[in-house]
């Protein structure tokens, strides 16, 4: 643990009565077009922030004892249309592509020669050094240990990306984190965890003001 980091004085509890609310940032330029967006700091485009708004609504009735955002002006500037008054988490940026950041899934496909995937084949390193899964799932982990706690105290919302949120979801249910590439989330959409019996249990996924036609393409 960095030295800066603070030590909880209390223990997670065992099955908090609070929700986590997952808000993936609205839309950008590049995720409307299937571009990797990891640090790569994009705006939200208008429709983006109509999303922003909406999913604003869909939360508003919720007790939030913590909110936290991404640093990255995408997910800030969700958070702020929102409604939310949210502390930045640097932990909740998104996935480091590395060489494959800026790119799609096609372009990257056509170019090695078979079905790549982030989460079965991992990225290379670019102008930044890239993440494995299991690195993204290390930040989830220190995230969720931060947000545990605090769901004792009511409900938590994070306001992240794609990705992170997946393998932050598939950290929090206990399964591996490559869970995550089997659970879409497109953006502007909002999503429940809490527990169920005492087990971490996903009570609503993608909830959004559209149902999808197809899975988010990053």
């Amino acid at each position: 643990m960095p030295a800066d980091e603070p030590i909880l004085e209390h223990p997670a509890p065992e099955a908090p009565a609070g929700k986590l609310i997952l808000l993936r940032h609205g839309e950008t330029e590049w995720s409307r077009t299937g571009r990797h967006t990891g640090l790569t700091d994009i705006p939200l485009t208008a429709r983006g922030e109509d999303l922003a708004r909406r999913a604003g609504a869909l939360v508003a009735d919720y007790d939030f004892s913590l909110v936290l955002t991404s640093p990255l002006v995408r997910a800030q500037r969700t958070a702020e249309l929102a409604g939310l008054h949210a502390e930045i988490d640097p932990l909740l940026v998104e996935w480091d592509y590395g060489g494959y950041e800026g790119r799609t899934t096609k372009d990257i496909r056509a170019e090695l020669g078979y079905g790549w995937s982030t989460f079965t084949h991992g990225v290379i390193p670019g102008r930044t050094p890239g993440e494995t899964v299991e690195e993204v799932a290390a930040r989830a982990s220190r995230v969720l240990t931060r947000v545990l706690p605090a769901m004792s105290q009511g409900d938590v919302a994070l306001v992240a990306h794609g990705h992170f949120l997946r393998i932050l979801t598939a950290v929090y249910l206990r399964l591996a984190p490559r869970f995550g590439a089997q659970i879409s989330l497109d953006a502007g959409s909002v999503s429940v965890l809490g527990f169920a019996r005492e087990q971490p249990a996903i009570l609503s996924w993608n909830y959004g003001p559209e149902l999808p036609s197809a899975p988010a393409e990053s």
